[in-house]
């Protein structure tokens, strides 16, 4: 066995990668660049080497860079996690000839199946169902209309060399394929380094399912279940779980040996996955097989209780499986979110800065739950414009779908995190959709249900009355804790009214506090009572409640009069005031927000790829008005309605700041 490994990569997946080596007696070398200094892979691992400034293609990426760190420390292997080297052949030949072991597949399996469109024709000849589509290399905008016309719309544009839902457009008329392809081309090219493209056809109501598969190389091949990962953004995984509610042992058993023989077919060898887009009728598409550890791997863990990492790295080392496929058995049901620095209150655009509050849930693992973290980042830290997005990977698991997405609710309402914008609402409010729930899922299923982008949720009166006496009995103790310190009240007589008034969610609601030593019960005008328990004490971010029985969970900010209150996506103002105040309540004047209709606002940190208008020129409803390029990705801003350009103040390659204005109108 390896006593040295070096994990090429950063992050969370460079952390995870740590803890398996650390398990395993194994000494870790993490590599960094200039913005990563002091991330916490590199305060993980045994040793850290600096390769280089923040960019990727300066560093993480740069072959003779991360070769002389190998180099330097020693390493005898190389974990590539994903992303960056992790699917470069290059890298994997240059390793080999140096005698460095690649935690992952050959590089012949890397280059086969790498390029889509060869992966496509050796998946067919292996016998593996594939989607219709245009096998060959794309030249231009107008050969790609042409192709996509005969295919048949919908279409979908994807690099070939592409992975993470970069380079890749859905087009329904030839207009959105002229547009798509080239801003394909952009980001495939900034992304890989290579932008050649292809097209394929768009299946619609599509299921997004991958098969992990596990080879040795010496004639095990495995299949380990599958992952359901519909639930997608801009063709970017948000939630994945384990098993699929779609799939029945047969069309399990059937996608499994298709993925086993298309490892075979090109020699495989370690963790690897692939994935299949599945129809309403469970009929299976082939569309890419990916050579390296997924992201969403944990909750294969979960429920296969197999350490993916642990097995690269023995197979890397050239054990063989200690396990046969009757011995992979599927237990209980595992679900994982990503946090992403993200906010969807601005269309899910990317958020940077630094990390004020960082609290996940606490870790465990027993017979009926797991909560697991998967996490780069720590309280304190910054997210970068460099790099991806993610914060974390939360995962849960129970024996059944419907109590992992419960125990899953609570670990979202119990993570704390400010300082940025993020998506942590928009997974609550997920777990908690019908659809989703009921496990009727596509990869639509956010343009479907969010068509107009991701707003606060507004939570059923039900959920707002649990809320509103919760925040009602909280003020309470807020308030006795006041009159304490003020000298208010002596030999613990109790001056604080009973009389309250609640304002929430458009609500306003009178309600009566009667307190004991337990708790307090809240009675509302119509009668109906909450009885309240907490230990919450005023200062604490984080309130943990009994609301007639059932637990609440509250992340909780001061407020004048008040709290601010988020809970399973809501965000809410909660104003608890006395009746003479809430009486004054009706006299005053809300501040109006300033008046931003002619300004073009940057809606992210990031780069001016191109600006698309001129001054004086008259723009229609919909029409591009320049890009914008965000950690990797490319955003086309366009024009809300039809008005004049009356000034441009930003150029390409200038580096813009939330709300920096790129150009007014008239």
């Amino acid at each position: 066995m390896f006593k040295k490994i070096l994990i090429a990569n950063r992050g969370e997946i460079a952390c995870r990668v740590i803890k398996t080596a650390r398990k395993m007696g194994i000494a870790t070398v993490a590599i960094y660049s200039d913005a990563d200094r002091h991330a916490l892979h590199v305060k993980m691992a045994d040793e850290a080497i600096h390769i280089g400034p923040a960019p990727a293609n300066q560093s993480y990426i740069v072959i003779e860079k991360v070769m002389e760190a190998i180099r330097s420390s020693g390493a005898e292997a190389v974990h590539p996690g994903y992303g960056f080297l992790s699917e470069n052949k290059a890298f994997a030949e240059v390793l080999e000839a140096e005698g460095i072991a690649f935690i992952g597949p050959p590089a012949g399996a890397i280059e086969k199946m790498g390029d889509k469109i060869t992966s496509k024709k050796i998946a067919a000849e292996a016998g593996v169902s594939t989607v219709p589509g245009h096998m060959g290399l794309i030249e231009d905008a107008d050969e790609a209309i042409r192709i996509s016309g005969e295919i048949g719309y919908p279409v979908m544009l994807k690099a070939s060399a592409g992975g993470g839902g970069k380079g890749m457009r859905i087009a329904w008329d030839e207009s959105e394929v002229r547009e798509g392809f080239q801003a394909s081309k952009n980001e495939a090219a900034a992304s890989f380094g290579d932008d050649r493209m292809f097209i394929e056809k768009f299946v619609t109501q599509p299921r997004h399912i991958e098969i992990q598969v596990l080879s040795d190389g010496q004639g095990r091949t495995l299949y380990l279940g599958e992952r359901e990962c519909s639930i997608q953004r801009r063709n970017q995984k948000v939630i994945e779980e384990a098993p699929s509610p779609f799939l029945d042992e047969a069309t399990r058993k059937a996608m499994g040996e298709q993925a086993c023989a298309l490892a075979d077919a090109v020699g495989y060898r370690s963790a690897g996955t692939v994935e299949f887009i599945v129809d309403g009728e469970k009929n299976f598409y082939f569309l890419e097989m990916n050579t390296r550890l997924q992201v969403e791997h944990p909750v294969t863990e979960l429920i296969t209780g197999i350490d993916l990492v642990e097995q690269m790295i023995r197979v890397a080392a050239g054990e063989t499986l200690s396990f046969e496929q009757g011995d992979v058995a599927l237990n209980g049901w595992a679900i994982e979110s990503r946090l992403y620095a993200e906010d969807p209150y601005r269309n899910f655009l990317p958020s940077i800065g630094r990390l004020v509050r960082y609290r996940p849930p606490e870790e465990v693992a027993e017979e009926g739950r797991v909560v697991r973290n998967d996490t780069g980042v720590f309280e304190g830290g910054e997210i970068s414009m460099y790099y991806d997005p993610m914060i974390a990977k939360l995962c849960t698991w129970a024996p059944t779908r419907g109590e992992a997405i419960e125990e899953m609710r609570i670990a979202l309402d119990t993570f704390e995190l400010e300082g940025i914008g993020h998506n942590l609402p928009f997974l609550s409010a997920v777990m908690d959709h019908p659809r989703f729930v009921s496990g009727d899922i596509t990869t639509a299923f956010i343009a479907e249900e969010y068509p107009d982008g991701f707003g606060a949720v507004d939570l059923p009166e039900k959920d707002l009355r649990r809320v509103a006496a919760s925040a009602a009995a909280m003020h309470r103790v807020a308030e006795i804790r006041r009159a304490r310190i003020s000298g208010r009240m002596s030999n613990h007589e109790r001056k604080v009214g009973a009389d309250w008034v609640v304002r929430i969610g458009g609500h306003i609601w009178p309600v009566v506090i009667e307190a004991d030593r337990e708790g307090a019960t809240v009675r509302f005008e119509d009668e109906a009572r909450h009885r309240v328990e907490s230990d919450w004490t005023p200062g604490d971010t984080l309130a943990r409640l009994d609301v007639d029985g059932s637990p609440l969970v509250l992340k909780v900010d001061k407020i004048t009069n008040g709290f601010r209150i988020r809970s399973r996506g809501a965000d809410l103002d909660v104003k608890v005031l006395h009746p003479r105040q809430d009486a004054m309540m009706a006299h005053m004047i809300e501040k109006e927000a300033p008046d931003t209709s002619k300004l073009l606002l940057c809606p992210m940190p990031g780069l001016i790829v191109k600006i698309d208008v001129a001054e004086g020129e008259e723009v229609q409803e919909g029409q591009a008005l320049c890009t914008v390029e965000a950690m990797k990705m490319e955003n086309i801003l366009r024009a809300e309605r039809r008005g004049t350009v009356a000034k441009i103040n930003a150029e390409p390659g200038a580096s813009l700041a939330v709300d920096d204005v790129i150009m007014e109108f008239e």
